[in-house]
């Protein structure tokens, strides 16, 4: 019966969003550009392009008039957990105004990431820290988004499309591959690579993220800083807009990350931001080399 009635909410509730937001004389925003077709979880909703209005100035006081008939934080938050926290309508709450933003941001995201992937938001959070750097919303995209990569970007001349996935393991153990012997006690959480194959001349191409832990405070940063490393001009992290100092440029990528990732030693590169997200791009050995790659690490 309370599984019914949640079901029966949840639709009332998403048509009330959608409802409020049409009838308000505000900006249209294409909600296409910040997600677009897949399947996600268990509930196999299928994502497509939609069109609704954002709010810029509501931000919903007690004495504002447009919060009658709202529904409280806690029966939202119960919708999306029965919704199982599904990132298409987390994403269409957040764009109807400053308050849902608001509270996508705080509770909503943070839920998200923390199905996702429980362990590692506990080790994320394990510092004492109530949020994460970059916020909850950021490190939702980080989990589902590949960047990917456009010409003239942060990784020259290749053109492969930011996309969404499904499933993506990321790994602690794996994480200490990306590090020189002396950052080694950082925590550094990096993902399998999402791989692109037959790029012509660049050969099979794989794209992986990650995240540091309290990066503020980490050795890599200060290394960075101490190398006088400097942020790149132009482009900024894909998750929260953040500057990006180059690994590369700094000359603080191992060996041991292309054994880890099963890729050429000379054709791998990564950034990581001021809030502390990774993302990187590598040149993959073909199956068998890399097979005798894993062997040698």
């Amino acid at each position: 019966m309370v599984e019914e009635f949640l079901l029966v909410l949840s639709y009332l509730t998403v048509r009330h969003i959608l409802a409020f937001a049409s009838g308000a004389s505000l900006r249209r925003v294409r909600f296409s550009r910040a997600l677009e077709c897949a399947d996600w979880g268990t509930s196999k909703l299928r994502w497509l392009p939609m069109i609704i209005t954002k709010q810029y100035r509501c931000i919903h006081s007690t004495s504002c008039q447009c919060t009658k008939g709202h529904l409280s934080e806690d029966v939202i938050f119960l919708v999306f957990q029965q919704l199982n926290w599904n990132p298409k309508l987390i994403a269409t709450l957040s764009c109807v105004c400053k308050w849902f933003d608001d509270l996508a941001k705080r509770v909503l995201w943070k839920e998200f990431c923390r199905t996702r992937a429980p362990k590692m938001m506990i080790d994320l959070q394990s510092s004492g820290s109530h949020n994460v750097d970059g916020n909850w919303r950021a490190l939702g995209k980080l989990l589902i988004y590949c960047s990917g990569c456009k010409k003239g970007g942060l990784f020259n001349n290749i053109q492969i499309p930011g996309h969404f996935v499904h499933r993506t393991r990321f790994s602690r153990t794996s994480g200490k591959s990306f590090l020189l012997p002396q950052c080694r006690s950082d925590v550094l959480y990096v993902s399998d690579p999402c791989e692109h194959l037959d790029q012509g001349e660049d050969g099979d191409v794989g794209f992986f993220r990650g995240v540091f832990k309290s990066f503020s405070m980490s050795k890599v940063r200060k290394m960075l800083i101490k190398r006088g490393a400097q942020l790149h001009p132009t482009e900024v992290c894909p998750y929260c807009k953040a500057k990006l100092w180059s690994m590369l440029q700094a000359k603080m990528i191992p060996q041991s990350a292309s054994c880890r990732l099963g890729a050429y030693e000379d054709c791998i590169e990564y950034y990581v931001c001021l809030n502390g997200h990774v993302l990187g791009i590598c040149t993959l050995l073909p199956l068998s080399d890399s097979e005798e790659a894993s062997e040698l690490e």
